[in-house]
């Protein structure tokens, strides 16, 4: 069963947001890597993709080097992502936003107040098919190895986003 993503606000287009902590790790493996399997799935032309994170330490910093590794090893282009932060604009501008982890979906949902809007934001592990509900740990602190588990989460949960994207695009 394919996960049921929120509508998008306009009909034909989706716009999706990747969060993590610091936009230097997770958040931006995932950006890239969802940007390729949509461009490899046609829908690159109908769905945006950005990352941000909830914290501004590394605002215009491209991402970690062991992430930009682990991603070129893969056969990705990192060299494009500059990190950026969160904030409330991002639900205006995006239909979903995917936190990393619980406490950034926390930090997510916080700032997001209460707005009218229903929710749009939920865990990336929710859409994992092979571990619904988990999260992404986060890397940085590790070694290489933390870097490929990631990769593998991302790429696994990110077939199954783009599967769903393409169902939600599809609706009349």
């Amino acid at each position: 069963m394919r996960p049921v993503l929120p509508p998008p606000r306009t009909p034909g287009s989706y716009a999706v947001a990747l969060v993590c902590l610091g936009n230097i790790c997770r958040s931006p493996m995932a950006d890239v890597v969802l940007q390729q399997r949509l461009a490899d799935a046609g829908l690159d032309d109908r769905v945006s993709v950005s990352s941000c994170g909830t914290g501004d330490w590394h605002v215009g910093h491209p991402m970690d080097s062991r992430a930009a590794a682990t991603l070129q090893a893969a056969g990705y282009d990192p060299t494009r992502h500059r990190a950026q932060t969160l904030d409330a604009t991002w639900f205006e501008r995006f239909d979903l936003l995917l936190a990393m982890d619980a406490t950034n979906l926390a930090d997510v949902r916080a700032l997001r107040g209460s707005t009218p809007d229903p929710d749009r934001a939920m865990l990336f592990g929710s859409l994992d098919p092979v571990d619904p509900g988990s999260e992404v740990p986060d890397p940085y602190y590790g070694g290489d190895a933390g870097f490929q588990e990631v990769l593998a989460m991302v790429e696994r949960t990110t077939d199954a986003l783009v599967a769903a994207l393409a169902e939600e695009l599809d609706r009349p």
